[in-house]
């Protein structure tokens, strides 16, 4: 693997993403359509329509809002019977809850190397009791001793790529925000939050936005986690070096 060049102090500290960064979030999603599904049957209606048309609907995007009411009116549901069916199913959605979500490969032994060296922290968008339950589900909790989840400091308003959630970590680790360095799977979020508080990012070309184009560009862009953390390595000020 080549190094791109590296200008200026090495970073103290690293951040990744949680979803299609740590592992799959097709596999959280999946079963989360089918907890829906469920949760439809018992409210009168096709169970396994409903859990088809709100996989179509997040296969287009996860988080755009609204995809449960989208997939009810794909199935035929009358729009004015959405405000009596929607919050059941928000509920069921939001409580899913997976036994197991297995990371990508090698990433968990990506993570004990990084950790080794310097802090790691996690920052990751979305519910509080959703995302909890994927890091949760991961096993990998132990390994990220610092987890911001942005919505925590006030809602969707504070979703990458706004910084402050960025900032927050980096104070959590006691590490300058600038001084980071962030892997993620979407240069819109992950990327652009780093630029956000003067630090660099890697990109990961997997999972929803594999084929989303470097905009903004990051410092690397590779196509997994371990790669990534490979790469971070070689640029790492030695352990223990934060000053």
């Amino acid at each position: 693997m080549v190094t791109p060049g590296w200008d200026g102090p090495p970073p103290l500290g690293v951040v990744v993403d949680l979803d299609d960064t740590l592992y799959p979030q097709a596999d959280y999603l999946a079963g989360a359509a089918v907890s829906v599904g469920r949760a439809a049957g018992d409210l009168g209606l096709d169970g396994d329509a409903v859990t088809r048309a709100l996989a179509a609907c997040l296969a287009t995007g996860s988080d755009t809002g609204g995809t449960i009411d989208r997939a009810l009116l794909a199935v035929g549901v009358p729009e004015a019977a959405l405000p009596g069916l929607v919050p059941p199913l928000v509920a069921a959605f939001t409580g899913h809850t997976p036994d197991r979500l297995d990371p990508y490969p090698g990433a968990e032994d990506a993570l004990r190397s990084l950790l080794a060296h310097v802090p790691v922290g996690c920052i990751t968008d979305g519910h509080p009791t959703i995302q909890a339950a994927k890091l949760a589900a991961t096993g990998l909790s132990p390994l990220l001793p610092a987890v911001v989840i942005t919505d925590d400091l006030g809602g969707r308003a504070m979703r990458k790529p706004h910084p402050a959630g960025l900032t927050v970590l980096a104070e959590r680790m006691d590490v300058p925000a600038d001084r980071l360095l962030v892997i993620g799977d979407r240069p819109g979020k992950d990327v652009a939050v780093a630029a956000a508080v003067g630090a660099r990012a890697i990109r990961i070309r997997q999972g929803e936005y594999a084929s989303a184009p470097d905009t903004p560009p990051a410092w690397a862009v590779v196509d997994s986690f371990p790669e990534a953390a490979e790469l971070a390595l070689r640029v790492l000020a030695p352990a223990h070096s934060f000053g």
